[in-house]
């Protein structure tokens, strides 16, 4: 899970780096609203998994 952590986090500094330098806008959405926006789905779908396997 670390591993792929990390993996993700290099992937975004290159994808980042990239970008900038054959200036394109970055491919990601404002700081804060991408860190909710992505935790909501996380927490979405730890929601469902917690349902099925409570009522299924």
């Amino acid at each position: 899970m670390v591993r792929e952590a990390v993996l993700a986090l290099i992937a975004g500094i290159f994808i980042g780096i990239v970008f900038k330098l054959i200036k394109l806008p970055l491919p990601a959405p404002p700081v804060l609203a991408g860190v909710l926006g992505v935790a909501g789905v996380y927490v979405g779908g730890r929601i469902v998994e917690a349902f099925l396997l409570r009522f299924h």
